[in-house]
């Protein structure tokens, strides 16, 4: 990690009052809204939207709008940067990675399978949106740094960031088989995608394509 981003982010975290808001957002391991953190930090709402401002510069939480279907403006919601996961005492993705590998040996799964199933957990959870843009969300916070070029028939995500890099690149077939198991498991659960392929390149580098197709009605 650069030497400005640890600055940047220490800064962000210096003030006690984010701090406290940041581990909240960790330790609630959701995306949690203003009202909620403002109740739990006893400040107005424009204090709290400030020190929030702040972190989200600091790259240590993301913003997204709620996904409701209820009259009412979406609110909106923070959890914890996917590149900021494994610093500033946070769980890092190696710790969902091994959870899932664990699952797969307990339960005699292969990581394709135990993959495809976390993908329909994950699914769930994005109910209200399309599923290009479910897919999408969960490459985020998986913490691929994924670009959307979206087509006529097909949609193309091309992965910046390997956030298992070293494990991929001593193993890359399991790893890759677990995200291409999630992906499957996002794209069959939503029902309108159908991945095509993931085309791999290598992790140090990142640049992997994974391509789905829109489904005929």
């Amino acid at each position: 990690m650069d030497t400005p981003d640890i600055q940047r982010e220490a800064r962000a975290l210096g003030d006690p009052t984010r701090y406290r808001l940041f581990r909240y957002v960790v330790e609630a391991k959701r995306p949690v809204g203003v009202a909620e953190l403002t109740d739990f930090i006893g400040l107005n709402h424009n204090a709290v939207r400030q020190h929030l401002a702040i972190l989200k510069e600091a790259s240590l939480v993301v913003e997204q709008v709620e996904t409701r279907s209820r009259p009412g403006r979406p609110a909106l919601l923070y959890e914890l940067h996917p590149e900021a996961a494994g610093k500033w005492e946070t769980a890092g993705p190696y710790a969902w990675l091994a959870g899932l590998l664990a699952e797969a040996m307990k339960e005699g799964l292969s990581v394709h399978d135990v993959g495809y199933r976390e993908g329909q957990r994950r699914a769930r959870v994005n109910d209200g949106l399309d599923a290009d843009t479910a897919m999408e969300r969960e490459l985020l916070r998986s913490g691929f740094r994924p670009v959307r070029r979206d087509a006529n028939e097909t949609t193309e995500f091309v992965l910046q960031r390997c956030p298992f890099a070293d494990v991929a690149a001593a193993n890359p077939t399991e790893i890759c088989q677990l995200h291409l198991g999630l992906a499957e498991g996002i794209a069959d659960t939503f029902g309108e995608l159908s991945v095509d392929r993931l085309v791999k390149k290598n992790p140090h580098r990142a640049g992997c394509r994974l391509i789905v197709s829109h489904r005929a009605d």
